[in-house]
């Protein structure tokens, strides 16, 4: 009994917390990737957050009226949950979670330690397209800090 609860325990000794901080110029540009590769594709809504839940930019195509602090706060908890049944079963994350509905569908997309990119989006848009336009928005995302 003593070796599984130190198993359980040993999971949450890799929960680390990064500073980081954004200057005006690098928040527009996100914020402009997030636009072009995102909205302009047919996505509702899209959110980078940080992994306390925290909305660090966001852009919508206008028809959005989702209450998006709480979905940023949720979504950062089930990141956190699948994170740790990834561990259970031997994989060392899963860097992506999909949520399909009968309107809305929602994609997470972890694009460093730190952040993840959630997209809205409906019928109209496929997942493989949204997934390679995610996958080209979180790729500009990450050369621009590894400038």
């Amino acid at each position: 009994m003593r070796k599984e609860e130190d198993k359980q325990l040993a999971y949450e000794d890799n929960i680390s917390f990064t500073d980081y901080s954004l200057g005006q110029e690098e928040l527009e540009r996100i914020e402009n990737v997030l636009e072009e590769d995102l909205i302009r594709s047919g996505v509702h809504s899209v959110l980078l957050i940080d992994m306390a839940g925290n909305i660090i930019a966001q852009r919508d195509n206008g028809d959005c009226d989702h209450d998006l602090y709480s979905l940023a706060a949720l979504a950062s908890a089930n990141f956190a949950a699948v994170d740790t049944m990834a561990k259970i079963v031997g994989e060392e994350e899963f860097s992506l979670l999909f949520h399909k509905g009968e309107n809305e569908n929602i994609h997470f997309s972890k694009v460093n330690v730190e952040f993840l990119l959630i997209t809205i989006f409906g019928k109209e848009v496929s997942l493989g397209l949204l997934r390679l336009k995610v996958a080209e928005a979180v790729q500009k995302i990450n050369d621009m800090w590894n400038r």
